[in-house]
């Protein structure tokens, strides 16, 4: 039992359970602008999908930028270097969130909830690890890292 206790003192830190926080909300940006879009206006799944993910990567930049990874990024220059970072590791995740409703939903004709809820599973997961460790990853351990 202490062993247990350890390993989840250990993995859910500060940052993992900002990370949980702000990715319930991203998530729902994602998921209520895709339902509404597609429930409500009647447009087609893939592309309520598509406007849904865009608009909660945004949200997740700021979010995860501030109050999740707490960056230390000065200047133009770093700034745009791990907003380019994150819209790579977020466009990785799109992609395979995108092509995974194209799949599951307009091929395969599945229900598009399960598939949406199934598929943000997967990329909340990814996309933490795309942050810590390629967006927003500390400069101090980074540098730690190149003289070793």
């Amino acid at each position: 039992m202490d062993k247990i206790q350890e390993l989840v003192k250990k993995v859910l830190t500060k940052e993992v359970m900002m990370y949980i926080i702000f990715g319930v909300l991203t998530t729902l940006v994602n998921l209520i602008i895709s339902f509404v879009l597609e429930g409500i206006v009647k447009m087609d799944g893939a592309w309520a999908s598509a406007i849904g993910i865009v608009c909660s990567i945004l949200f997740a930049y700021f979010t995860n930028r501030k109050w999740v990874f707490n960056t230390k990024a000065k200047g133009f220059k770093e700034n745009f270097n791990e907003f380019i970072k994150f819209i790579l590791g977020r466009a990785v995740t799109m992609v395979l969130e995108q092509g995974g409703v194209i799949i599951f939903y307009s091929c395969m004709h599945l229900p598009f909830m399960p598939v949406k809820l199934t598929l943000t599973i997967v990329v909340i997961i990814l996309n933490f690890f795309f942050s810590k460790f390629f967006a927003f990853k500390d400069k101090k351990n980074e540098k730690e890292e190149q003289k070793n």
